[in-house]
């Protein structure tokens, strides 16, 4: 391989942003975000380093799940902007050389959609079968809902008709039904407008609810014969329709399922998927400081393509799940993380960013970043991780993190000049509120997490061994580090985290590297050689980092 085969899956190298326009950034100041205001701020974005801009649900909705129940999957909310709105971000964003991709959410559309309309009229009505309906009494499917503080089935009884339409998520929010060539080949339009429009590909929302078709119509199962082979065509549609263009899914499964969605090892699937296995396993290591459960979720990730990768994150849009905890360790992360009732959700999840949880340590906030970032796979970060920005628990449930973003010290800390109650929600308040946390007064410090950041992502994009490379655990005898290397090409990377506040120095064995060779500090100035048997010990502070690259006598690489 050769550093110039990096542009053709340049989403192995990307650190992926994500935002709702509605919260960013209002420049007109009736109170909502808008995409006059994400353009006037994409500087701030190619400032901070990252390559690609992931857009929530910016779409007619009926606003009742946040954007996510669409009513018109090629509009434009229109307190957001319009179409023109939408290709002078896009093509604004390519010329500061960031990409741009969008949720794609066709599991569902809002019960308020035409296309739902129109199929519970009647039973013989042409829509009809673009949903999913039984006219028998459903079992009791308590146990399957997604959202259990608001559903008690993943039935709804529609009066008009008598008949009950499927919903895996809220009843305002009823499924399409892929199983009808007809709605296959309007996801396909809907995929091919928006990347006409621009776009260089798509999340992916719920994606085994999208193919998981064994809903009941009339007391006979109803499936597509090979459900992967439809997600296979969905991937070959946006290859041909664009130059590069990926598919980021959400697939909250064990590894060995995962692995299913991305087509097995031909990797002709889904592009990414969101690692929620790591994520989950980096709590609980942070809960006891001890890297045991990472080092176990990171081995345990699958071979896959080269083709395929990896979305690593610490925080996103949703719920903190921990579903894939014991129910034991999940009250470990509750105990030390989000220990009041109002913190918790579903049983499952934390409704709290990462500041907070970690009690505004520095120490242990840049460590996580620091982490993240050095892990293999693509970083992705969620509006205002950059700056540290907090929950506001009052909102409540999901909406708790998608509060309006924190420019300045100002009035709604500078996303709107409209009143208060305009805003699409609160802004938060205490410790975390905007005359202490914001963009403007972090852009003049040094020291501001907004400054590491800059610093940790560019470090990161010259790493491409981190994207590319293999990763290897590197035995050491404290459970609180995690040190691990990144090997690719011509580079090699060695990492090591601290868990833990005790200040510790790790012993490593490098066994291809001799004397002469040494490890340079990418995050801090200095360099530590390697004695001639491979040996090296690194002096970690409590909850220390830091980046090392394994450099060879004569190398031509850049520091």
């Amino acid at each position: 391989m050769r550093i110039t085969d990096t542009a053709d899956l340049w989403w192995k190298n990307a650190v992926l942003y994500c935002l709702d326009v509605e919260t960013f950034m209002d420049w007109n100041d009736d109170g909502v975000g808008d995409f006059t205001g994400l353009a006037q701020r994409l500087d701030h974005l190619v400032d901070l380093g990252v390559t690609c801009l992931w857009l929530m649900p910016f779409y007619p909705t009926a606003e009742r799940d946040d954007g996510y129940d669409i009513t018109d999957f090629y509009g434009v909310d229109p307190r957001l902007g319009n179409h023109g709105d939408v290709v002078e971000v896009i093509r604004t964003a390519h010329d500061r050389g960031l990409r741009v991709i969008a949720d794609l959410v066709v599991n569902h559309t809002s019960d308020q959609h035409p296309w739902f309309k129109e199929s519970r009229r009647s039973t013989d009505n042409p829509y009809r079968d673009w949903y999913v309906w039984r006219s028998d009494t459903p079992p009791d499917t308590s146990d399957q809902v997604v959202f259990p503080d608001q559903e008690d089935s993943i039935w709804e009884l529609d009066e008009k008709t008598g008949e009950y339409y499927l919903h895996q998520f809220y009843k305002t929010q009823p499924d399409l039904n892929v199983t009808n060539p007809v709605v296959r080949d309007e996801i396909a339009k809907i995929v091919g407008f928006w990347t006409q429009l621009g776009l260089d590909g798509f999340r992916m929302d719920a994606v085994p609810f999208l193919l998981d078709t064994s809903g009941n119509a009339d007391g006979e199962a109803r499936a597509l014969p090979d459900p992967h082979a439809y997600l296979r065509d969905i991937r070959a549609f946006l290859d041909r329709r664009t130059n590069g263009g990926i598919l980021l899914g959400e697939v909250n499964l064990p590894f060995e399922e995962q692995l299913e969605f991305y087509g097995g090892t031909d990797g002709d699937e889904l592009t990414m998927q969101f690692d929620f296995i790591g994520m989950q396993a980096t709590y609980l290591s942070l809960a006891r400081g001890d890297a045991g459960p990472l080092v176990t979720a990171l081995q345990g990730r699958p071979a896959t393509s080269p083709d395929s990768q990896w979305a690593t994150f610490v925080r996103n849009h949703d719920e903190l799940t921990l579903d894939k905890l014991t129910e034991s360790e999940r009250q470990e992360v509750f105990a030390a993380f989000g220990p009041d009732p109002e913190m918790q959700v579903y049983d499952r999840g934390l409704i709290r960013r990462l500041p907070p949880m970690l009690a505004g340590d520095p120490r242990r906030v840049r460590m996580v970043y620091s982490l993240l970032f050095s892990l293999p796979g693509t970083p992705t970060l969620f509006y205002g991780e950059e700056i540290g920005m907090g929950e506001e628990l009052s909102v409540g449930s999901r909406l708790a993190v998608r509060t309006p973003m924190q420019w300045t010290s100002g009035v709604n800390g500078g996303f709107s000049r409209a009143r208060a109650s305009k805003l699409p929600g609160p802004v938060v308040t205490g410790g975390y509120a905007p005359e202490f946390v914001n963009v403007a007064d972090q852009r003049k410090d040094p020291d501001s997490l907004l400054s590491f950041m800059k610093r940790l992502i560019a470090r990161r994009r010259e790493c491409p061994e981190l994207g590319w490379g293999a990763l290897e655990v590197l035995e050491q005898p404290h459970a609180a580090v995690l040190a691990h290397r990144c090997t690719w090409d011509d580079g090699s990377l060695v990492a090591v985290h601290n868990l833990s506040a005790e200040p510790v120095r790790v012993p490593l064995v490098l066994t291809d590297c001799a004397e002469g060779h040494l490890l340079a500090d990418l995050l801090q100035d200095g360099s530590t050689p390697i004695d001639d048997r491979g040996q090296v010990e690194l002096a970690l502070e409590g909850y220390g980092h830091r980046w090392l690259r394994v450099v060879e006598p004569g190398t031509r690489r850049l520091l």
